[in-house]
Formats: C-alpha cells, sequence, structure tokens
C-alpha cells in the first residue's frame, strides 16, 4: 500500500489507478480504507478509487501531530492537493469530516456522496460514540473497549461493531481494525486525543455551509441505523441544493459492509449522472 507524507505524518491509502472519475472514500471510526474493499472490486473497471486511511484508531503509523477531526479536515484537503487529485467525487461514511471539507474547500470537488454519517448534533454518535468518548477519558479505558470489541461474544452488542452492521463482520477484518490499538500505545495515544478534542458545533456548521454547495449531492442512508437518525439523512438532502436522497432497506451505518453491490451501483449512476 502506497503511503504519502503529509504536514501532520504518514498516511497510507490504496488507489487503483487509471483514467476513469476520481471517487475519493473516507471511513469512519475503529476501521480502516478495507472497509470499501467490495465497492472498490466493483467499481475499479471504470473509476479511479483512492482510499486514505485516516487516523481514527486502525492506522498503522502515529500521526507526528497528535489528531483532530479539526486536524484531520485539514490533512483531506491537502492529501487531495499533493495528489492532484481534481473532480473528484468525495464520498463518507460514518464519520462526518467530508462535510467540513465540502462546506470549506469545494475547489476540488465535482460531487459529494454522504453515506449513514455524523451530522448535525448527533457528533460523536449514537451510543458506540458515548462509549468511545467514555473510554478515551477514564485510565486503561482504551484497551478495554478494544478487548470488548474484539471478544467474539460481544461483538454483535449495539455498544460495538453490532450497531454498524445488520450481519457479523468477517473474523480477519475485525482483528486487522483492532490491531493497531491493541499493540501501539502510540495509536492509542492518537485516538484518545483525537476524541477528547472533539469540536462539538463543527457538523452544525458544516450544515450551514452546505446549503452553499452548488455541486451535484447524493445522500444515501439505513432505515434500520441505530447510530445515524433517519431524519438527518433527509434534512442533509433538503439542505443541499442540489442533494438527492437515496434510503436503503435491510443494513445499518456501514452500507458498504452490507450492500456493497447495491451501494457501488448506485456511486456508477450518480458518478455517470451527476
Amino acid at each position: 500500500m502506497p503511503e504519502i507524507e503529509l504536514s501532520a505524518g504518514t498516511v497510507a491509502y490504496e488507489d487503483t489507478g487509471g483514467e476513469g472519475p476520481v471517487v475519493v472514500l473516507l471511513h469512519g471510526l475503529l476501521h480502516d480504507a478495507s472497509v470499501w474493499r467490495h465497492v472498490v472490486a466493483e467499481l475499479r473497471p471504470d473509476h479511479r478509487l483512492v482510499a486514505p486511511t485516516l487516523p481514527y484508531g486502525a492506522h498503522r503509523r502515529p500521526m507526528s501531530r497528535p489528531p483532530t477531526p479539526d486536524l484531520v479536515n485539514e490533512l483531506i484537503v491537502e492529501f487531495l492537493e499533493r495528489l492532484d487529485l481534481r473532480d473528484v467525487t468525495l464520498v463518507e461514511s460514518d464519520c462526518g469530516r467530508a462535510q467540513t471539507v465540502a462546506a470549506r474547500h469545494p475547489e476540488r470537488l465535482a460531487r459529494l456522496v454522504l453515506i449513514s454519517c455524523e451530522a448535525f448534533d448527533n457528533y460523536p454518535p449514537g451510543l458506540p460514540g458515548k462509549m468511545i468518548g467514555l473510554a478515551c477519558r477514564v485510565p486503561g479505558g482504551v484497551p478495554l473497549m478494544v478487548r470488548v470489541l474484539g471478544w467474539k461474544p460481544l461483538r454483535r452488542l449495539p455498544v460495538g461493531f453490532g450497531a454498524l452492521t445488520k450481519r457479523p463482520l468477517p473474523d480477519d477484518v475485525v482483528a486487522r481494525w483492532l490491531r493497531p490499538l491493541r499493540t501501539d500505545p502510540a495509536i492509542r495515544r492518537d485516538f484518545r486525543h483525537y476524541h477528547t478534542h472533539v469540536r462539538r458545533t463543527e457538523l452544525l456548521e458544516a450544515a450551514q455551509g452546505l446549503r452553499r454547495f452548488e455541486r451535484p449531492a447524493l445522500v444515501v442512508w439505513a432505515t434500520e441505523d441505530l447510530m445515524m437518525p433517519r431524519e438527518h439523512g433527509r434534512s442533509l438532502a433538503e439542505l443541499l441544493p442540489r442533494g438527492r436522497l437515496v434510503e436503503l432497506r435491510n443494513t445499518r451505518t456501514l452500507i458498504a459492509e452490507d450492500r456493497p453491490q447495491r451501494l457501488a451501483s448506485l456511486l456508477r449512476w450518480f458518478v455517470a449522472d451527476g
């Protein structure tokens, strides 16, 4: 996997290359770019897919500057600039950083796709978000959280990965996502710093900025999401000047895991039609 040295540290990323439309895929907390593996497999014949692993706890190399949500926003913009990615379809799932990037730095974006993600005042989102915030403030909380998330009998609980998907995640995928937090104290420090520096007004500010985002936007929302309120999907689509809403059944937050083929077909349609 290639890496790029950015101002706050090294970021690994996947890049399928090719001459097709550029789609940049942003993942959420406690997972890495591999969450997009099925979507990438579907789209790679006719798109260039670029998927960075952001410093959300599953990254392999600690940051040189302690990450915060605002710093990750800067990293995404810098990543697009350093790779000279233009006319990008920026796609986000779970986390909300793409909203701030689109609101403040739309110059490299052709389209925006928001998939069941943090929005408005749901930040950190749901019961799992509150659990993570608590774990980052209690001594020894992060290692304990990782053990609970990694223990298979507890994995489907609604405070863990069970809140994110309708179907169990593969064991090797969960192990991959949790390994950095389990084995590297520096990654745990990054994770704690990120979660103890959440600026709770960020996504409310981003929502105001999205009202001026004049490019095509697609909102894809899981009707059975346990973390992201269904009305937030509708509200995002309404405030975006060129927003469209698609609601999907039989999935939770990580639609890329539960219904990757359907999500890939929506992205292919939107990139071609939007």
